[in-house]
C-alpha cells in the first residue's frame, strides 16, 4: 500500500476515471436499434465484442449468403474489447511458455497458427480500410530480477529452434532501447505483436460488419436459449430470433451455456495513462522503436506508447469478488492506481512530474489453463468460447473460426488441437473458489519474491495442468 503522504500520488491529482480510447475523436457507427418482436436468421451471435464481431465477419466472408444476426447487451464494444491495452499478439496460448507447458507436441502449429492469425487480421484492417492506428512494433518481454533473465535465455534458445524468430538482448543492448533502471536483460519479438487502438478497431469490425449485410442489434441481451430440435429460439427482453446455429461469445459474462460457466472465473484488471511526452520526456527512455513491454515475473505490467505518446500502463493486480461479483463499482481502484503509478514511477524515474490523466479498469475471463477453450451444446447447434484471460485482441479471431469450423462440422487444423479439443480444470464452487484464488495468488507473489520458486502448491497445480504463472 502507497502512503497517501508520498510523492506518488501527487502524480493522481488530474485523474479522471474514464477511458483513454474514449475521450479523442471517436469513430465510433451510429448506434442500432433494440430487437423488438420476432425475427429469423441463420446465423445469431451472442455478443459484439472482438469475438462476436469476427464470428459474424468471417461467417459471412465464407459465405455471403448466410443471414447473420448479432445480439448486444448493452453497445458494440462495451466490455473487455474497446478497453484494454491493445496488445495485438500472435500467441494463442498467452504466451509461448504456457503452451509449450501444455501443448508441448504441438506447439510448433500452434506458433504457426497464431502467426498466420495475425498476418490475416492485418489483412482485414488493411482490406475493410480500418482506421485503428496499427503499428507492428512487436514486443519487449524484460528481466526485472535476475531469475528472469535465465528464463529468457532459455525461452530465446527454445522458441529459435522450433523456427521462430526473437533476439535475446543482454542489460546494454535492452537498455539501449527503452532505458530504465529495473532492465537486467529482455527478449525481443519482432514480428509476433502489433499495437493497436482497440476501441477503434472494434468500431472498424462493426462498420465491416455491417458493410457484407450482418444486422446488429443493441441493449437487446440474449436470456435464454430455447432448444425447438432443428433451430434455436434465442430468447431477448423484448423479442427472439430463431436460427439453426447460435455463436455465443459472451466473454466474461455469465453464460447462456450454463455448463460452461465452472471454467471461468471474472477478475478484474486496471490501467492508467499518462499525459503526451515531451520530445525532452521521450528521449530521457528512449522507445524510439515504440514496442510493446511487459515484465517477464509471474505478476507482470504491460505498457506501450499511444499515438499521441501517452503511455499506458496497467497490470500487475488481478482481483477477483467473492462469488465472481462484476459490478460498475468495481471498475474503479485508488488503491490499485497508487500501486501502479508507484511501479511506473521506479521503472521510469526520469518521467517523475508527469500527471497520469485517465484511469480505468474492468472485469475479465480466466479460465485455470489462461487460454480459450471451445464447447457446443444442442447437439452441436450452440457454440462457445471463453478463457482468453485478457489476451483476445488477436486470438479472439482465431476463437471466432473455431466456432464457426464447429458449428459448420469442419475438420481443420484447428478443431484437430489439444486445446480446442479438451477443457480446462473447472473451478470449485464457493466458498472454496475464492480461497483457492487467494491461495494461489498468494503463492505467486511469494514465487516473484523469491526468485521464482515454485511452492509446492505451485508444483501441485503444475502437475495437474492448470499451472498458474501470472
Amino acid at each position: 500500500m502507497v502512503k497517501k503522504d508520498s510523492f506518488v500520488l501527487r502524480h493522481l491529482a488530474n485523474l479522471l476515471p474514464e477511458q483513454w480510447w474514449l475521450d479523442s475523436d471517436p469513430l465510433e457507427p451510429k448506434s442500432h436499434p433494440a430487437l423488438i418482436g420476432e425475427d429469423g436468421a441463420d446465423l445469431v451471435v451472442i455478443g459484439a465484442g472482438y469475438t462476436g464481431l469476427w464470428t459474424a465477419l468471417l461467417a459471412k466472408e465464407r459465405d455471403p449468403s448466410r443471414d447473420v444476426v448479432v445480439l448486444e447487451q448493452l453497445e458494440t464494444g462495451a466490455g473487455a474489447s474497446g478497453r484494454n491495452g491493445g496488445f495485438c499478439s500472435m500467441s494463442l496460448t498467452h504466451g509461448f511458455t504456457n503452451g509449450l507447458n501444455r501443448y508441448p507436441d504441438e506447439i510448433g502449429l500452434i506458433q504457426r497458427l497464431g502467426q498466420e492469425n495475425l498476418l490475416e487480421i492485418e489483412e482485414t484492417i488493411k482490406r475493410y480500410n480500418i482506421q485503428c492506428d496499427w503499428e507492428r512494433t512487436g514486443e519487449l518481454s524484460v528481466a526485472v530480477e535476475p531469475w528472469q533473465v535465465e528464463e529468457l535465455v532459455e525461452e530465446a534458445e527454445i522458441r529459435n529452434k522450433l523456427g521462430d524468430h526473437v533476439e535475446y538482448l543482454d542489460e546494454a543492448e535492452i537498455q539501449a532501447r527503452v532505458q530504465s533502471p529495473t532492465y537486467l536483460a529482455a527478449l525481443f519479438d519482432p514480428d509476433g505483436t502489433a499495437m493497436v487502438d482497440p476501441a477503434r478497431l472494434v468500431w472498424g469490425l462493426e462498420k465491416a460488419c455491417l458493410s457484407l449485410g450482418v444486422r446488429i442489434f443493441e441493449h437487446s441481451p440474449a436470456e435464454r436459449l430455447e432448444d425447438l430440435g432443428e433451430v434455436i429460439r434465442v430468447h431477448t427482453t423484448f423479442g427472439a430470433v430463431t436460427a439453426p446455429r447460435v455463436a455465443v461469445a459472451t466473454n466474461v459474462a455469465p453464460s447462456l451455456i450454463k455448463k460452461a460457466r465452472k471454467y471461468v472465473v471474472p477478475v478484474y484488471d486496471y490501467v492508467l495513462v499518462t499525459e503526451p511526452l515531451s520530445p525532452e520526456q521521450l528521449a530521457s527512455i528512449g522507445w524510439s522503436g515504440r514496442e510493446g513491454i511487459s515484465d517477464a515475473g509471474n505478476q507482470f505490467h504491460y505498457y506501450r506508447l499511444t499515438a499521441d505518446n501517452s503511455i499506458l500502463w496497467g497490470g500487475f493486480d488481478t482481483i477477483y469478488k467473492f462469488g465472481g461479483k462484476i459490478r460498475k463499482e468495481f471498475e474503479y481502484n485508488a488503491e490499485t492506481y497508487a500501486k501502479l503509478a508507484d511501479h511506473f514511477l521506479k521503472t521510469f524515474p526520469q518521467l517523475t512530474g508527469i500527471n497520469f490523466t485517465h484511469a480505468w479498469g474492468g472485469a475479465i475471463d480466466t479460465c485455470s489453463r489462461f487460454s480459450a477453450f471451445w464447447g457446443t451444446s444442442m447437439k452441436g447447434k450452440a457454440a462457445y468460447v471463453l478463457g482468453y484471460t485478457g489476451l483476445g485482441v488477436a486470438s479472439t479471431r482465431f476463437g471466432a473460426n473455431v466456432m464457426l469450423d464447429l458449428l459448420d462440422g469442419l475438420e481443420t487444423e484447428r478443431t484437430g488441437l489439444q486445446m480446442v479439443q479438451k477443457k480446462p480444470w473447472p473451478f470449485p464452487p464457493e466458498p472454496f473458489r475464492y480461497f483457492f484464488i487467494r491461495l494461489t495468488q498468494r503463492a505467486i507473489v511469494r514465487a516473484d519474491e523469491n526468485g521464482g520458486k515454485r511452492s509446492p502448491w505451485l508444483k501441485l497445480l503444475d502437475r495437474l495442468g492448470m499451472g498458474f504463472d501470472s
